[in-house]
């Protein structure tokens, strides 16, 4: 018996600056996960993969992470994506230097 489909986010790390992105619907990388595209069907999931793969100029490394619908959009459900939200760890800077 196959798994249910979970629904997942697009997620990369931008080619040049190597932060951490979520693929829009409208086809735009956010460095925001709650704007990133919920993804519900298994089919859609593997199409929007293939469109930011495709995208080799701009990001690397897309891959689909799991997610679930939050109050301000989606939410990452594992600790590993829950951590790529925060920012760099090593020192304040990108997402961290914007909180201070």
């Amino acid at each position: 018996m196959s798994r249910r489909f979970t629904p997942k986010v697009v997620t990369a790390n931008l080619l040049r600056e190597g932060d951490v992105v979520y693929l829009t619907a409208d086809d735009r990388w956010s460095p925001h996960h709650h704007e990133a595209e919920l993804i519900e069907d298994e089919a859609h999931a593997q199409m929007r993969l293939l469109h930011a793969s495709a995208q080799k100029l701009l990001v690397v490394g897309a891959y689909l992470a799991d997610a679930k619908a939050g109050a301000h959009g989606p939410e990452p459900t594992h600790f590993r994506e829950a951590f790529r939200t925060r920012g760099p760890s090593n020192y304040p800077h990108g997402k961290q230097a914007d909180l201070v």
